[in-house]
């Protein structure tokens, strides 16, 4: 695929840019964040501008780094274009996700660009099932569809026992938002890889189940 795509190079510069300016005003870090209150005042900008302010600088690392090793599969695949329709349809579809699950919670705040990056993951699972991950923690390469599977679990389990500091349904959100977008852009897909298709869907058909009977 070659040296970084210059999409992917504006992207991680804009998410850096604002997040050291996040880091060093408060006050534009509180106006800008992701906040049920705020939203729900009006200030629609928090959906989109809270996806490019980060906690920290390991924060800031963790997700920039996670986008340079798998903006470009997309890129590859789909064009910039497109990729921009992924990255920031799952940045919102994630903020969604997260307003509906605490819409009534009017002090729950978050922030980062976790939602657009696990979409940019999980389109490139579904483009390129074959692809290896290699984990510093597990010393062999892993199937990338059995990580976005294991992942999307992880955040079911974590939005229920609601445990850490960890958005997790603004992950799922940016997950199921990567996949739909995905699927939309590349309906390839169905006949190509119809199996990954299907098992990408388990997850977000236990979080409906799960959903609607009460569980979380």
């Amino acid at each position: 695929m070659g040296k970084i795509d210059l999409i992917t190079i504006i992207i991680i510069g804009a998410n850096i840019l604002v997040s050291l300016k996040g880091f060093n005003d408060f006050s534009f870090f509180e106006k800008y964040k992701f906040n049920i209150g705020g939203i729900r005042r009006g200030e629609q900008v928090r959906m989109l501008s809270s996806g490019f302010l980060h906690v920290d600088e390991m924060h800031l690392f963790f997700n920039m780094f996670t986008l340079y090793f798998f903006a470009d599969e997309v890129i590859y695949y789909l064009g910039s274009v497109n990729f921009l329709l992924v990255y920031f349809g799952s940045l919102i579809v994630g903020n969604l996700l997260s307003f509906y699950f605490h819409k009534n919670e009017y002090h729950y705040s978050a922030v980062g660009a976790s939602g657009a990056v696990t979409g940019v993951l999980y389109a490139a699972i579904l483009l390129n099932p074959d692809m290896k991950l290699f984990m510093i923690f597990i010393p062999i390469p892993i199937p990338a569809y059995l990580f976005g599977i294991g992942y999307l679990l992880y955040s079911i389990y974590g939005m229920k026992k609601r445990s850490g500091n960890i958005g997790h349904d603004a992950h799922f959100g940016g997950a199921i938002g990567g996949y739909v977008i995905t699927l939309i852009l590349a309906s390839w897909l169905f006949t190509e890889n119809t199996l990954m298709v299907i098992l990408l869907a388990i997850p977000i058909v236990i979080l409906y189940v799960m959903r609607k009977t009460g569980k979380i």
